[in-house]
């Protein structure tokens, strides 16, 4: 498995000349770093003399946290995972009309499980912006900078998530699913950049 790799390992395997681990991997890598760091802040605040009246909120902020960066670190498989699938549905022969078909359903299929997960890394980077939000306002300010770091890699896991859901919606045929994927992707885009200047503009260095 790609999230049991060295980070030394894991960095060679993703500069090899594979696609896999690709920039999903990598998106959801970000993101459970993101949620590491914005763990990190809250654990920080935690028992800190100033900060007693934050103390049960950043609790829950590190369970939270702690859940998401499990769920993102399974992501990294998950991702390769769907990507070979796609490349398997591509080899599927073709001979025939009834292979033919067999093997445009496995591949439409693959597409969209293929843009699915990249999305359900994207949506929970940006549950872990609204933590790394309330660490920075809230939390240790001498750790603030990692929670900016925190912001910083939750965006770019984000939109490097949504480029993988893009890429892969260019070639799916349903087009409720596409639409619907579309819209949400759109919409996340813009929340994102608009997210991380508010949260960094409490960043006070």
């Amino acid at each position: 498995m790609l999230s049991n790799l060295k980070i030394t390992k894991f960095l060679e395997k993703t500069a090899e000349g594979t696609a896999v681990p690709g920039g999903g991997s990598i998106a959801a890598l970000n993101a459970a770093i993101s949620a590491g760091l914005s763990e990190m802040v809250a654990n920080l605040t935690i028992g800190k003399k100033g900060y007693e009246a934050v103390q049960k909120e950043m609790k829950e902020i590190t369970a939270a946290a702690s859940k998401l960066r499990k769920k993102l670190v399974k992501d990294i498989d998950r991702d390769a995972a769907a990507y070979n699938e796609v490349m398997k549905a591509f080899k599927m022969p073709q001979n025939t009309e009834k292979q033919q078909d067999r093997r445009n359903n496995a591949i439409q299929a693959g597409l969209k499980n293929a843009s699915l997960v990249p999305l359900s890394v994207a949506r929970d980077a940006l549950s872990i912006m609204d933590l790394t939000a309330r660490v920075i306002r809230k939390g240790n300010k001498n750790a603030a900078t990692d929670g900016a770091v925190a912001a910083l890699t939750a965006r770019a896991a984000i939109l490097g998530a949504l480029y993988n859901v893009k890429t892969n919606l260019n070639f799916i045929e349903d087009h409720k699913f596409l639409k619907e994927m579309t819209k949400e992707v759109k919409s996340m885009e813009s929340r994102v950049v608009q997210k991380e200047k508010e949260i960094l503009s409490h960043v006070d260095i």
